[in-house]
């Protein structure tokens, strides 16, 4: 069976309350102090049956002007809307103000029930009527049944239920499929249960044992039981109103305006993008930067409303926005929200969310624009890839993806396929899902060409690059994975060769000019003469009067090539003589066991300065042990 909810809506005083406890029998005022003042001050809740067998939760709103941050609460989730307006006062300040907030949330069925026609005579309500159905044009409600009713009498009450009867077969079947979510509109404890929250569940569903979380908050709880329509459940889909008691959780640490969902699922941000309609009943503009108090779902925040491609806002217009907020709020993409003045507070627009976590924009960016246009299209593909391209090098996830698309995780997962197969974008890291657009690819790929070709012009002897080198060139969002998978793209492209822990472009070789050949050969003939005592790499440079940056460019090569070993800072070996050391030094540890620093001098036959950097350097490379004074050979 279908999960539909009904909400009243209009000015206070027109009998809302009254009409819901004349259809169902249920009282939804349930405060002392709405009982004194005759006014509902909080949200109420009832159910009913109709004739058809549809079950139907309906929620009671305030009409008065003072909670109408209660009323927009109580409209999250509404199927269908009655907008209650009295016969006696007929169109009043709250049933427009309501009318425009029903409006803004994109309700798109209800009715008119009008009430209190005991009081008034045929030809007040014929004139009622025709000033309401003026009042109705152009709006979701034009054409739509006005049913005079008196809770008084009980006049009308089984029109108003056969209407509502009917208007029940064109609500679509609410998917079950997406994020499980519920915004608390109450909060309260029941002696032997604890704290119990309650909603309308306007996506997903949730099932007793489940953990879930409150969002922004963070707080983790398990569910301990359901109630949908004051009977016990064992799960809880998406329409239903919901009351969910937890194990262990404190009434104090849950307010009405948080958002119950799973884990991980939703992602709190201060900022949001949206598409915000401001109202044509609007007197003056709306200038950037303006204070604004931001509803949405359950919640109430304050914020700042940037206005992203105008400096005002005129009556009537639609433009992109991002609102900043005081606190943060965890939503996803095409949740509807409504805007309301500082002060004077009253309703001035809304519309829905483009982005529900985005990064701090600057005004009048083509490229902002841009983005947000493709967003607004609702077209899964294009969503996706311009999140993907807007991300930049730090990827976009598939955890963030779902709720910047709102997708059912199976639809989402499969327009990802779909552009991974066109190349449009790229999975670099597949155990957390996340993705970078082709164009980042591209950049990221001149870049690294770009790094490598003034590296090889710098330093034209040096057969390549570290890649540690080259990964410290590129921005912090650049993840090692993507960084590897750039890599290595460019390795299988045969644009860049790597070698061991070395990178080079393809077309780049070492080759020496006609002056830095002579220094070479100056260079390597001291070090092959120098044997096992060669000179200090600046006395060296001295004796030849070698510019020291070539000279070091050319000694680099030397080492690169093989011929070279660095022992220690500024002291370097002809290699073939330290390997023949090194074979005698093998010969002796085999047949001796040890070696003291003395016994080693008599293999070497070099003085103390030559000495211990050479018996150092046999211990770094892995070839000695040193146990007390003594060497021994390493076992492999």
């Amino acid at each position: 069976m279908k999960q539909i909810i009904l909400g009243t809506a209009g000015h206070i005083d027109h009998g809302k309350t009254s009409l819901v406890k004349a259809v169902t029998g249920i009282d939804t005022d349930r405060l002392k102090e709405e009982k004194i003042r005759g006014i509902t001050i909080e949200l109420g809740f009832a159910s009913m049956d109709l004739p058809s067998g549809q079950h139907i939760g309906i929620v009671d709103v305030p009409g008065h002007e003072k909670f109408v941050k209660h009323m927009v609460a109580g409209a999250t989730g509404i199927d269908i809307v009655a907008l209650v307006i009295a016969a006696d006062e007929g169109v009043m300040p709250q049933t427009r103000e309501h009318m425009e907030i029903c409006s803004l949330l994109n309700i798109k069925h209800g009715f008119v029930a009008l009430t209190k026609i005991d009081l008034v005579d045929e030809e007040w309500l014929e004139f009622v009527s025709d000033d309401i159905k003026e009042f109705l044009k152009g709006t979701f409600l034009e054409n739509s049944p006005i049913v005079p009713v008196s809770s008084a009498t009980g006049k009308g009450i089984p029109e108003f239920i056969k209407t509502l009867d009917e208007l029940s077969v064109l609500i679509p079947v609410r998917t079950s499929t997406g994020l499980f979510r519920l915004p608390v509109d109450r909060v309260f404890s029941m002696k032997g249960f604890g704290t119990v929250i309650t909603g309308t569940l306007i996506s997903g569903n949730i099932h007793v044992g489940d953990t879930i979380m409150i969002y922004p908050s963070n707080i983790t709880s398990k569910v301990r039981g359901i109630q949908v329509h004051n009977h016990s459940v064992d799960a809880a889909e998406a329409g239903m109103r919901t009351a969910i008691n937890f194990q262990g959780l404190e009434k104090s640490s849950v307010t009405r305006g948080e958002v119950l969902s799973t884990i991980g699922d939703l992602k709190p941000s201060f900022m949001i993008d949206v598409l915000v309609n401001y109202l044509g009943s609007n007197k003056k503009s709306a200038k950037n930067r303006m204070r604004t108090r931001f509803h949405t779902g359950t919640s109430e925040v304050l914020g700042i409303l940037i206005l992203l491609e105008k400096d005002e806002l005129l009556p009537g217009e639609t433009t992109l926005a991002q609102i900043r907020l005081d606190s943060p709020v965890a939503l996803v993409k095409n949740d509807r929200f409504v805007i309301r003045s500082y002060s004077p507070v009253r309703t001035i627009g809304g519309g829905h969310i483009l982005n529900p976590i985005p990064q701090k924009h600057k005004r009048f960016k083509p490229e902002v624009i841009k983005l947000l246009k493709g967003i607004a299209g609702n077209i899964p593909e294009e969503i996706i890839s311009s999140q993907a391209d807007a991300s930049d090098y730090a990827g976009v996830s598939f955890a963030d993806l779902k709720i910047m698309t709102n997708l059912p995780e199976k639809q989402l997962d499969n327009t990802i396929q779909a552009l991974l197969s066109k190349k449009t974008i790229v999975c670099f890291d597949r155990e957390n899902r996340i993705y970078i657009h082709n164009n980042g690819i591209e950049n990221l790929k001149k870049e690294m060409l770009d790094y490598l070709s003034k590296y090889h012009k710098s330093n034209p002897l040096k057969a390549g690059m570290s890649k540690e080198e080259l990964r410290s060139k590129f921005p912090f969002a650049v993840e090692t994975k993507l960084f590897s998978l750039m890599l290595n793209l460019m390795i299988k492209d045969k644009v860049i060769i790597q070698e061991e822990n070395t990178v080079h472009l393809s077309s780049h070789t070492v080759s020496l000019k006609v002056d830095q050949a002579d220094i070479r050969t100056k260079i390597l003939d001291a070090y092959v003469k120098g044997g096992l005592t060669p000179p200090y790499f600046k006395e060296l440079s001295k004796s030849f009067d070698l510019d020291s940056k070539r000279a070091k460019d050319v000694l680099m090569l030397l080492v690169d090539e093989g011929f070279l070993l660095k022992v220690k800072e500024d002291l370097y070996f002809h290699a073939e003589a330290v390997n023949k050391l090194k074979n005698r030094l093998v010969d002796y540890l085999k047949s001796h066991g040890e070696m003291t620093t003395p016994q080693f001098k008599e293999i070497a036959l070099v003085s103390r300065k030559y000495l211990i950097p050479l018996i150092e350097y046999f211990d770094s490379t892995n070839v000695t042990l040193r146990v007390g004074d003594s060497r021994k050979l390493r076992k492999g």
